[in-house]
C-alpha cells in the first residue's frame, strides 16, 4: 500500500520553486544523458540539490524520475520547513520505525511501484558534507541497500559522477541565495573594527563574530549560521592546513589577524577569510598585503568561461612568486563552493594540476595567500561566480589592505 504523501501547496510557489523548474530540468536531462530512469540520494547535499530542501537531521530522501516527478522523502517533524522544497511530492516517513533503513525502503518501493525504472542512479561516496545539525544520520552504503530493495530487478548505478557535475553549475537562483549567504558573513566581518582588539583570545572573537551569523534568519522558516575561526600573529602562518583552529592566544598590537568563515544560508555555503592588522600594518606586512592583493586582482582578471582553472592558479601564483613570495603559498588558489563549505575536490579546482576549465554559472572561492612560518599569515579569500563576461565577486566588502587595518587607538580587552 503506498504511504500518504503530501503535493505542496501552490502558494508556496515563489522564485526558489520557479528556480526549481530549471534545476529539474538540468537533473532529468543529466539522466537522459546517462541513460538512467531516475537517481536516488540521502546525502543531504544533494537532497537539497534534487529537491530544494536542505534536511535537518539526515533522515530525509530525494528521488527524481526522467519521466516522473521529484520526489522528496522525510520525516513528519521537519515536514514545516519543507516549505523550501520545490519537490512534486512529499511523503512522511513513519516515525515508528525502529529500523531506519527499513523504513526508507517501504517508501521508496512503495515509489518505485508507481514510477518504476531499470536503471537507477544511486549515490554511493566517498563525500563532503557540511553539517546541518549537532548529529546527523549518514546512510552511507545503505542507501544502495535501500535502493536495492525497492527495486529489486532494476540495475544500480553509482551516480557520484552525475551529481557531482549538477553541483559544479548553479543555476541563477542557487547563486543568488550564495550571495546572501555570504551578506550574512559581510555583516560579521563588517563588526570586526569593534570586535577585535588586543587581549581578547582567538576563541573569543571567534565566537563574538559568530553571533552575527546566528542570528541572521531573514525569513520564518530560513536557516543561517556557519563557523568562524580566528588565528593570530605566529598562528596565523598555520592556516593553511587542513582545519582551521581558534586557540586560547590573546590578540596582541601589531598582530595579523586571519578571520575565516563558513556561513550558510539554507543549506548553500560560503568560504571567505579576511585578515586583519590591529594597528598600521608595518613595511613588511604592507609588502605581503600588496602582494597577496595583486595575486587577487591577477586571479580575477583572467577568470571567464573557458580559461582553464590552472591558469587562474598559475596568474595567482606567478605573482606572488615575483614579489618574492612563491614558497609561502602553500594550497591550491580555490576550489568549487555553494553546495560545498569546505571541500578541496569540489570543482572548478584551481591548482597547478587541475583539468577543469571554467564554465558560465560555476561558483568558487579565490584565496591568495601567504603563510611565513614563525610569524604570520595573510589570506584574502573570496567568493566569485563566473559569468558570460568574467568574473563577479560576491564578497565585495573590505577589499583593500586600508580596509582591513583597524586603528591604532584600539583599546585593550578588559
Amino acid at each position: 500500500m503506498a504511504r500518504p504523501s503530501l503535493e505542496l501547496p501552490a502558494s508556496a510557489v515563489g522564485a526558489h520553486h520557479a528556480d526549481g523548474v530549471e534545476r529539474l530540468a538540468r537533473v532529468r536531462d543529466a539522466l537522459g544523458r546517462a541513460a538512467l530512469d531516475a537517481v536516488v540520494c540521502t546525502l543531504p547535499t544533494n537532497v537539497l540539490l534534487l529537491s530544494g530542501y536542505w534536511p535537518v537531521v539526515g533522515t530525509a530522501c530525494a528521488v527524481v524520475w526522467r519521466k516522473g516527478p521529484a520526489l522528496l522523502i522525510l520525516p513528519n517533524d521537519e515536514l514545516e520547513l519543507a516549505a523550501q522544497a520545490w519537490a512534486d511530492e512529499i511523503c512522511i516517513m513513519d516515525a515508528g520505525d525502529d529500523d531506519l533503513v527499513a523504513a526508507l525502503s517501504a517508501q521508496l518501493a512503495d515509489a518505485a511501484e508507481r514510477w518504476r525504472g531499470v536503471r537507477i542512479g544511486v549515490e554511493r561516496g566517498p563525500a563532503s558534507q557540511p553539517v546541518s545539525y549537532a548529529a546527523m544520520c549518514i546512510y552511507g552504503a545503505s542507501t544502495w541497500d535501500a535502493a536495492a530493495r525497492a527495486w529489486p530487478a532494476a540495475t544500480l548505478v553509482p551516480a557520484d559522477g552525475l551529481l557531482s557535475d549538477l553541483r559544479t553549475l548553479k543555476t541563477p537562483g542557487e547563486i543568488s541565495v550564495v550571495a546572501a549567504a555570504c551578506d550574512i558573513a559581510g555583516h560579521a566581518f563588517a563588526q570586526a573594527g569593534a570586535i577585535l582588539r588586543p587581549g581578547l583570545r582567538e576563541s573569543e572573537a571567534a565566537a563574538s563574530l559568530r553571533t552575527a551569523l546566528d542570528t541572521a534568519v531573514v525569513g520564518e522558516h530560513d536557516r543561517a549560521a556557519g563557523f568562524v575561526f580566528c588565528m593570530s600573529g605566529a598562528n596565523a602562518a598555520e592556516a593553511y592546513r587542513a582545519y582551521a583552529r581558534s586557540s586560547a592566544k590573546p590578540l596582541a598590537r601589531g598582530d595579523l589577524v586571519l578571520v575565516h568563515c563558513n556561513s550558510h544560508l539554507n543549506g548553500y555555503w560560503t568560504d571567505i577569510t579576511r585578515t586583519y592588522c590591529l594597528g598600521a600594518p608595518d613595511g613588511r606586512q604592507r609588502t605581503m598585503y600588496e602582494a597577496v592583493f595583486a595575486a587577487r586582482q591577477a586571479a580575477l582578471g583572467v577568470i571567464r568561461p573557458g580559461v582553464t582553472a590552472r591558469s587562474v592558479d598559475h596568474a595567482a601564483r606567478a605573482t606572488l612568486g615575483d614579489r618574492g613570495f612563491g614558497d609561502a603559498f602553500k594550497h591550491g588558489l580555490g576550489h568549487g563552493v555553494g553546495f560545498a563549505a569546505i571541500d578541496h575536490t569540489a570543482h572548478p579546482r584551481l591548482a597547478p594540476t587541475s583539468k577543469d576549465v571554467l564554465e558560465h554559472g560555476m561558483v568558487c572561492n579565490i584565496e591568495p595567500a601567504i603563510y611565513l612560518e614563525g610569524y604570520g599569515g595573510i589570506r584574502h579569500c573570496d567568493v566569485v561566480a563566473v559569468t558570460e563576461s568574467g568574473a563577479e565577486v560576491l564578497t565585495p566588502f573590505q577589499a583593500s589592505p586600508e580596509a582591513l587595518a583597524l586603528s591604532d587607538a584600539l583599546p585593550s580587552a578588559t
